[in-house]
Order: C-alpha cells, then structure tokens, then sequence
C-alpha cells in the first residue's frame, strides 16, 4: 500500500508542480500540500487524470492554529473507487484569505463548504451560497474557531408566556468549580475496612 501511494504522490508532484508544495506518506496515508490559488485546478486534475481517478469527494474540513501567520489548513479527502485509493489535500490559509471554491468540480462540496465556513469563518469565493448551515440566523461567531468560549455568547429557550423562542446573554449561576482530582479518602483520620491487608504487605 506505501508503495502505491508513494507512487501516486511521486506522479501527481510531476504531472502538477504548480500546484504542489509537498507530500508525504503517514500511516497509509497519501497527505498533498497544495498552494492555495491553485486547489480548484489540482481537484480537476486528480478528478480526471487516468491514474487517479478520485471522484468521489468524501469530506472537507478544516483545522484551527491560532498562533500560526495561517491560522487555518483546510483539509479535503477524497476516494477513487477505480483505484482503491484515497488521497487527502492540504492548504495553509490565513485568517483574511478567501479559498476557491470547488463546487464546479464537485457539486458535493457545496454543504461542506458551507459548513466549514459556519463552524471556522472561513470564506469560498465563487460559492453559489455560502451562508450558515449548521447555527441559527443570527449566531455570532464559530464554534470550531479554538478562541471560542465554551459556553457561547447567548442561550436558546422557549418562553412559556411569549409563547416564542428567546435569546437571551449567558449568564452562568456559579463559577466554574476548580477540582484538585485527589482522592476523597488521603488525610482521612479514620481506617477503612480493608486497609490493614495492605499495612500487613508491607
């Protein structure tokens, strides 16, 4: 299997040098690093090329690195059923940066974008449609975003007497609890049945 995508990593580099900042192999893994202005046209290539094949778009996601210059990579896989391989996309984006859209290659890739701009902030240019699809009108912010607190902004709640869904700030009834995760029984005064087995081990 490393054989074979070592392979495939060695011709997609040859065949797309505009394209391709590097590669590697990890854990059966084909990894690509693509620059950024050049995703939509290595994405037609992997599609159509003979030897790849990958036409079928599984997923795109994204990951947060707060204190890199690019804070985010964008990460695509995809599957070739014809080859029985699959293949995973790289590019680094900052935070002002807009990703070409590949929704003209691969229609599927509508949602994805979509949700990936929901839940990290990042924009497609040339998306058809690029509004939430996961956080209700309105939200503020991205959850996935690692600078996004885990209580949110606002709560959701139906109130029983405008008979409607309200928002409202979160307000939290107590301060976050500090646990010091020692067991309940050290400094205990007294012994516990069982205890004298272990006074007598030693």
């Amino acid at each position: 299997m490393t054989d074979a995508l070592n392979e495939l990593g060695t011709h997609i580099e040859m065949k797309r040098t505009d394209c391709v900042l590097g590669w590697n192999v990890a854990h059966d893994e084909l990894t690509v690093d693509v620059a950024l202005s050049n995703i939509v046209g290595l994405v037609e290539f992997l599609k159509n090329d003979q030897t790849c094949k990958f036409s079928t778009l599984v997923d795109i996601t994204a990951v947060d690195y707060p204190e890199r210059a690019k804070r985010f990579d964008v990460v695509y896989h995809f599957l070739s059923m014809y080859q029985n391989q699959r293949i995973r996309l790289r590019i680094a984006v900052r935070e002002d940066e807009m990703v070409p859209s590949i929704v003209e290659v691969h229609p599927s890739a509508n949602w994805f974008e979509r949700e990936v701009f929901d839940m990290y902030g990042i924009l497609f240019s040339g998306h058809p449609d690029l509004r939430r699809i996961l956080t209700d009108y309105g939200f503020r912010g991205h959850p996935l975003r690692k600078d996004f607190p885990t209580t949110g902004y606002t709560e959701v709640r139906y109130d029983e007497e405008q008979k409607r869904v309200v928002y409202e700030p979160v307000s939290l009834v107590q301060e976050y609890r500090q646990f010091d995760f020692m067991s309940p029984w050290e400094g205990a005064e007294y012994i516990l049945p069982g205890d004298e087995k272990q006074e007598e081990a030693k």
